[in-house]
């Protein structure tokens, strides 16, 4: 006997319950990113709408140098420049050691017993709350070696949060990278660093810069190691090697601790403040991986 032979739309054409569970899928999918959403926007609602009453001219031109918690006007001048200056420092230490610390385990540790005690203390300085970060470098560096609060000890501290997300973040991005290019380039001859340098890491430059920005958005709202390592000032001090400096999750703090209506308005203002900093490092690091990634990328 011949067996029953199936036409074209009874192979292609799909049961009803198939259809059912794909839809409900459908609904679970969007209903979870709705409520991942709303959150999200809620904040940012919440931020924008209380922050605009001061976002001014005052408020980044002058500092709250003389004024206290009830007194109109001020602003976070000193906030703002020392909260660039500790991040720009502290980038500038840890992106190097993270990134090449990452390249190292992919490209050259090859499981090694090395490899793997690096990887091991990656971890662990992972899970590293921010205030012990502070109490370390409180303890080290102006307890044990005598130096004094300043934006510099504050950007130590933030170092030691942001190098094992930047590790983290470029192994993944290297490991991405696949292995043809890399044979392809040692088939012609070209040496291990050269690779590394020219072919691995432009390819991977997009995601790598993703994630350091991911870190620079961590550690620019940390607040806890601050306290602990550049004290409080309402001056303007634009030296952070020496002395107190001002950051803007200290002045967040402080102005949000006061109950007077206009330390509020400014908290609510250097949180939105702090919020736009971020959203326009990322637009910037964005514009230039997107610059300088490797012909025919997407």
């Amino acid at each position: 006997m011949s067996k029953p032979t199936r036409t074209g739309s009874e192979l292609t054409s799909v049961s009803l319950g198939r259809k059912v569970k794909d839809r409900l899928v459908q609904v679970l999918v969007y209903v979870a990113f709705a409520l991942a959403v709303i959150p999200l926007v809620s904040v940012l609602w919440t931020v924008v709408a209380n922050g605009l009453a001061r976002l001014d001219g005052t408020f980044f031109q002058f500092s709250m140098n003389g004024l206290s918690g009830r007194d109109p006007g001020g602003g976070a001048y000193h906030a703002i420049v020392g909260t660039l200056e500790q991040v720009a420092i502290t980038s500038l230490i840890a992106v190097p050691i993270a990134v090449l610390t990452a390249i190292y385990l992919v490209e050259y540790g090859n499981g090694g017993r090395l490899a793997r005690v690096i990887s091991f203390f990656v971890d662990v300085m992972t899970g590293i709350p921010s205030i012990v970060a502070g109490l370390f470098i409180l303890a080290l560096w102006l307890l044990t070696f005598g130096f004094e609060f300043s934006g510099f000890a504050g950007s130590l501290a933030l170092t030691i949060l942001m190098i094992p997300t930047v590790v983290r973040a470029t192994e993944e991005m290297l490991k991405l990278v696949p292995a043809d290019l890399r044979e392809a380039s040692y088939a012609l001859g070209v040496p291990r660093w050269r690779t590394v340098c020219f072919v691995v890491l432009p390819t991977a430059m997009t995601g790598i810069v993703t994630g350091i920005m991911l870190a620079v958005a961590r550690v620019m709202g940390e607040t806890a190691p601050l306290l602990l390592t550049i004290f409080f000032t309402k001056a303007i001090n634009t030296n952070p090697f020496e002395g107190p400096q001002g950051s803007l999750p200290t002045f967040i703090w402080e102005q949000a601790a006061d109950p007077n209506q206009n330390s509020i308005d400014r908290a609510w203002t250097g949180a939105l403040v702090l919020i736009l900093i971020i959203m326009l490092l990322n637009l910037g690091a964005r514009m230039i991986a997107r610059l300088y990634r490797p012909a025919g990328g997407r």
